[in-house]
């Protein structure tokens, strides 16, 4: 297998685009006319390869305009939903994986749930988000999802200037959807499905469990396109796709000196981490480390040193304040292998979850870009 290492695709067309484009075409007099209203569903690990697949479980989704777009690196929720509400790739807003270092404390924090272990939550996300940005171009931005993340420290950070509006079911989410164009001339929303991330976890995206959400999701999206007022338009896409990864193709790491010597934390996720050594590693240090890492893991993983990731433009832009955040060392998986630490032990939960996510492989990153309602005929993916 090819030791190569992937590059970034700065042209194509990516997630960070989509609300972007999206509060545009509500303000210009460009793309499709008649377009008061837009509803962009981003369906958590539904990666094109994964609808693909199951496409006659999903046929009112499958038969709609469409094409394939890039998630983010890593293809994880936490940084594919802050570029999709910044309109920025991780290097600029900071978000850049799953766990990441925070170097005031020095604790690694998870990036979903930890925004209170943050020295300074508050300049922790770094970017205005779109939804600012609508508020003041007039345009009414709206956010549904589940009542649970109402009040978390990610949604009041990465979806700020959103009016949340929370519902507990996929059906209730639906008709809060329809509901929120009702409420202003001109709006944005946002609507979040968690469904079939959390059935992929559990029970891997090849299960029958998987494929129940995706027709659940699919009879969902056949009633909002059945309710969509006019002059609404609506984009479906996704943070990232999803690969399983069988009990038996862990891969435990820990006990290593030769590994493990330099390293004084681990973030990121089973699929993408990110080893972080003391501050004062050099560059040489950090390459010396990716070589060991490299000797071992590099016919399973890409392996790259911090400069290399950089350099390869793959967080794309990244500023100096978001350097640190980025582990010294990345491993990537390329097989259907995932990467423990095994001084965890058995009991470490994150070993039970089947499909994972986070890294560069086009199962992971290729996300489709599903158009309807208004945007039906075209123009929208002009």
């Amino acid at each position: 297998m090819s030791s190569m290492l992937p590059t970034a695709r700065p042209a194509a067309r990516n997630l960070a685009d989509v609300l972007p484009d999206c509060l545009e075409l509500l303000t210009t007099a460009h793309g499709p006319a008649g377009v008061d209203h837009i509803i962009v569903v981003l369906v958590d690990g539904l990666g094109a390869q994964n609808l693909s697949s199951r496409r006659g479980h999903a046929r009112t989704l499958t038969a709609l305009r469409s094409t394939t777009i890039a998630s983010v690196f890593p293809s994880t929720t936490a940084a594919a939903l802050t570029s999709l509400a910044t309109g920025t790739l991780p290097g600029r807003h900071g978000i850049v994986g799953y766990a990441a270092r925070d170097l005031a404390s020095g604790r690694v924090v998870n990036q979903i749930s930890g925004w209170d272990e943050l020295v300074d939550s508050d300049g922790w996300q770094r970017e205005t988000t779109v939804f600012q940005r609508a508020v003041a171009a007039d345009v009414a931005p709206v956010a549904i999802g589940p009542a649970s993340f109402a009040r978390s420290g990610f949604t009041r950070h990465v979806l700020s200037g959103a009016e949340y509006r929370a519902a507990d079911s996929l059906s209730d989410r639906v008709d809060a959807a329809v509901a929120a164009t009702r409420r202003a001339p001109r709006t944005l929303s946002y609507l979040y499905v968690p469904e079939l991330d959390k059935a992929g976890h559990r029970f891997g995206s090849e299960s029958p469990e998987w494929t129940a959400a995706l027709e659940q999701l699919d009879q969902a999206f056949r009633r909002l396109l059945g309710s969509l007022p006019k002059r609404t338009g609506v984009l479906v896409t996704a943070d990232h796709g999803m690969v399983d990864v069988p009990a038996h193709r862990q891969l435990l790491f820990g006990d290593d000196p030769a590994l493990m010597t330099p390293v004084v934390a681990v973030g990121g996720e089973p699929r993408m981490l990110h080893l972080y050594g003391d501050g004062d590693m050099t560059g040489d240090d950090r390459e010396a480390l990716a070589a060991v890492w490299r000797d071992a893991e590099g016919e399973r993983s890409w392996v790259l040193s911090r400069e290399d990731a950089i350099m390869m433009g793959l967080f794309g832009d990244v500023d100096e304040e978001v350097v640190p955040r980025i582990g010294d060392v990345l491993v990537a998986a390329r097989a259907r292998v995932a990467y423990y630490d095994g001084r965890l032990g058995a009991g470490d939960p994150a070993r039970r979850m089947v499909g994972q996510h986070g890294s560069m492989t086009d199962e992971e990153t290729r996300i489709p870009l599903l158009a309807a309602g208004a945007f039906a005929d075209g123009g929208v993916f002009d």
